[in-house]
């Protein structure tokens, strides 16, 4: 008989569906009757931007040389009904990550990296602060369901306003902040007691559908003087249908969020068996868009899971005119440094997989409202990081941009992609590799 303590050695074999990480989870919620909570995005594996290649040209296409050759990278939202549509440098935007889930510090850190190459960042749930609306030069509001920190003069300091009606890691859901990080400074932006959990709405209080909807954002046009373009974020869930209804009621974008979306904190449970994911949803948001005749008018804005500018181009490829990121900003700003390694075992967990950012014992500084730990992280260092990780994604795009002999980012299409497994062609609707054939196409 085997002696080695691996199991594997004694002729053991773990179980697909009752894995340690499962058994695990069955024995805490035995113990303690709570279901999990944590931030972060999914964790289990999807069909995701990897599984698509780009067709680079060669003899049937014409490539741009890279360093003789303008390759664009602008992109202008709102125009289809602002007085005052928004153009950024790069398609690449900051997603919705609110102070109160992340310090002070790494809200202006985000507003100056943004900045720095012409982009936008956005507000999230709980309000403006002085610190974000200073240091941003485009600065997008989120009107949540929530209301917290809803102000009528902020959203006529706001450059865009985004209707929150879903968000990918919890679609029907609604956001959390752990009391642990309700400080004076957050409740009194939005009104609640300190210390205490606040959860938020998972609906509007004021409408029940897309007509109700309609006249919501022809208000907030009126407060705003018509100057302001109106976004309007969902969860991918039913895209199609979402996008078709979104342009009814008059958006002039759409923010959509895949599964692989973060949070700040939400229950497990919701992140990995709520929505789905990216891939799939982009194709069924742009057949609603061109079947509007609204393609390219009503501007399309992917986040949830985006990484590279592989990922970008991909996004954009599909269909999308901009794509908005979350997890890598805050990778860029300085969570999960190695670095802070020992600091991370102190809280149960490891750089790379921390994602108890609802604690708010974030060592980084970032996702914490106690004043020692967000002294830490130095704004201006990692607003440079930020700008450094914006301006290397704009430009891996452009380089497969290029590559595809496409002028300009927007002039990416479908046609320009294959697929690398069966589940992938099916949802991007794209060939599988080496051959004619997506799945259940007609």
């Amino acid at each position: 008989m085997p002696t080695s303590a691996d199991p594997a050695q004694l002729g053991l074999r773990e179980s697909a569906t009752f894995d340690r990480t499962t058994i695990a989870a069955i024995r805490n919620a035995a113990a303690t009757g709570l279901y999990d909570i944590r931030g972060g995005g999914a964790k289990r594996k999807v069909p995701h931007f990897d599984d698509l290649l780009f067709l680079g040209a060669s003899m049937s296409r014409y490539p741009l040389e890279g360093y003789r050759e303008r390759c664009d990278t602008d992109v202008v939202i709102g125009a289809r009904h602002a007085a005052k549509p928004i153009h950024l440098k790069t398609p690449v935007t900051i997603a919705g990550m609110s102070f109160g889930s992340l310090s002070a510090q790494a809200k202006e850190a985000l507003g100056r990296g943004a900045s720095e190459v012409g982009t936008s960042t956005t507000t999230g749930d709980g309000g403006m602060t002085e610190e974000e609306r200073g240091h941003s030069k485009t600065l997008v509001y989120q009107y949540l369901p929530s209301r917290y920190g809803m102000n009528p003069n902020h959203l006529r300091m706001a450059d865009a306003i985004e209707v929150v009606l879903g968000q990918g890691a919890k679609p029907g859901g609604g956001g959390m902040l752990l009391g642990q990080k309700i400080t004076e400074r957050v409740a009194e932006m939005r009104t609640l007691p300190v210390g205490i959990d606040q959860r938020s709405a998972c609906r509007h209080p004021d409408w029940t559908g897309p007509d109700d909807l309609r006249i919501k954002i022809t208000e907030l046009r009126e407060i705003t003087d018509w100057e302001k373009p109106i976004y309007i974020k969902i969860g991918a869930s039913r895209p199609y249908y979402d996008v078709m209804l979104a342009i009814k009621a008059g958006a002039d974008a759409i923010v959509l969020d895949g599964m692989q979306g973060g949070t700040a904190a939400t229950q497990d449970v919701f992140i990995e068996h709520v929505g789905i994911p990216t891939l799939a949803a982009i194709p069924q948001a742009v057949d609603a868009l061109q079947e509007s005749g609204a393609h390219r008018e009503v501007q399309l804005i992917v986040s949830g899971g985006i990484r590279s500018g592989a990922d970008v181009a991909k996004a954009l490829a599909l269909g999308a005119d901009a794509v908005s990121i979350g997890t890598a900003a805050l990778i860029a700003l300085g969570d999960n440094d190695p670095a802070l390694e020992d600091e991370y075992r102190k809280l149960g967990s490891s750089a790379g997989y921390y994602d108890d950012w609802q604690a708010g014992r974030d060592p980084a500084g970032i996702t914490t409202q106690d004043p020692q730990l967000s002294r830490r992280l130095d704004p201006i260092a990692a607003g440079r990081r930020l700008a450094n990780l914006l301006r290397v994604m704009t430009m891996e795009a452009q380089i497969i941009a290029r590559a595809c002999g496409k002028a300009h980012l927007l002039n990416l299409e479908p046609e320009d992609l294959v697929a690398l497994t069966v589940e992938a062609a099916a949802m991007a609707r794209r060939p599988l590799a080496g051959t004619t054939w997506i799945p259940g196409a007609v």
